[in-house]
């Protein structure tokens, strides 16, 4: 007499900082994988619950509360920020300690920032650009960066890297445009104006999936999409679309007069991405080109 099949074990994905993107990455891979969220505030357990994840209660900032965590998922997607002063990433080296001790974990993907960069004076670039970060909190995001491919070196696992620029929604909280213009918030002038970059959170959460399904070990992937515009332009296509009026244009030396040193941080980066790596290896379609059909959907 033969044995009945059993059933086929989902792989356990462990998400650290489950928010507004690990939410929607949740509900991506809900129920194929099984979804483990750490979470520092014990609050949160029933809206991840509702999610579909389990929560684990624990703190980057005590590493003694993360127990054995690398025993228990297959991949983990770390979406967690890093601390807000010095040039160092302690969260991340408490989470690569942890997981270390299970020895469980095989891929993890890592979400930094666009920010690594630094200034590029508005050129467009690919992944193998070095980084050049010019303030603390960029610092900190390569000091991640270093710490994940030390890990995934050293245990053989397998670590992407997405570097994300500006992320927008509508359904994100302070994720669409429209506050800032009702605030009446300027923009540089079009001589001293910057290129940004953006991905819509769902497309962002897409890419996730994509990178622990199909990341290279060791690889950098731009998580952003085609656009191509200044600040300004942006912030301009966004009221059009909006019916709102346009923002103020101002000098960067009035801005520097006007403007907060964190706002005026954004404003004195330029830079265009490459993504063909998020397109052609991560094989991800944009569901949002360009933030003219994401802005228009929201």
């Amino acid at each position: 007499m033969t044995a009945p099949p059993t059933r086929a074990r989902r792989p356990v994905l462990l998400i650290v900082g489950c928010g507004d993107v690990g939410g929607r990455v949740v509900r991506l891979v809900h129920p194929r994988w099984r979804v483990l969220a750490l979470t520092s505030t014990a609050a949160r357990a029933a809206e991840l619950r509702a999610l579909g994840a389990t929560p684990l209660v624990g703190n980057l900032d005590e590493p003694a509360t993360l127990g054995r965590l690398g025993g228990l998922a297959d991949a983990v997607l770390h979406l967690a920020p890093p601390p807000g002063q010095g040039e160092h990433d302690p969260r991340t080296r408490a989470l690569c300690a942890a997981l270390a001790r299970g020895g469980c974990v095989q891929r993890l993907v890592y979400a930094s920032t666009t920010g690594v960069y630094g200034d590029a004076g508005g050129a467009r670039f690919d992944e193998t650009r070095a980084v050049a970060p010019a303030s603390d909190r960029a610092r900190r995001r390569v000091d991640a960066e270093a710490t994940v491919r030390w890990f995934g070196r050293r245990h053989g696992v397998a670590v992407s890297i997405l570097r994300i620029p500006g992320i927008y929604a509508g359904d994100r909280p302070g994720g669409h445009p429209r506050e800032r213009l009702l605030r009446g918030t300027p923009v540089l002038a079009p001589e001293d104006d910057v290129y940004t970059n953006h991905i819509h959170a769902d497309d962002l959460a897409r890419a996730c999936v994509a990178a622990l399904h199909r990341g290279r070990p060791q690889r950098v992937v731009h998580a952003s999409d085609d656009s191509e515009l200044t600040m300004g332009d942006y912030f301009d296509l966004a009221a059009d679309l909006c019916a709102l009026p346009r923002p103020p244009r101002i000098t960067r030396a009035q801005a520097r007069e006007q403007l907060s040193p964190m706002l005026l941080s954004f404003m004195s980066e330029s830079r265009r991405l490459d993504n063909r790596r998020l397109k052609h290896e991560l094989r991800l379609v944009l569901r949002y080109p360009t933030v003219r059909e994401g802005l228009a959907g929201t």
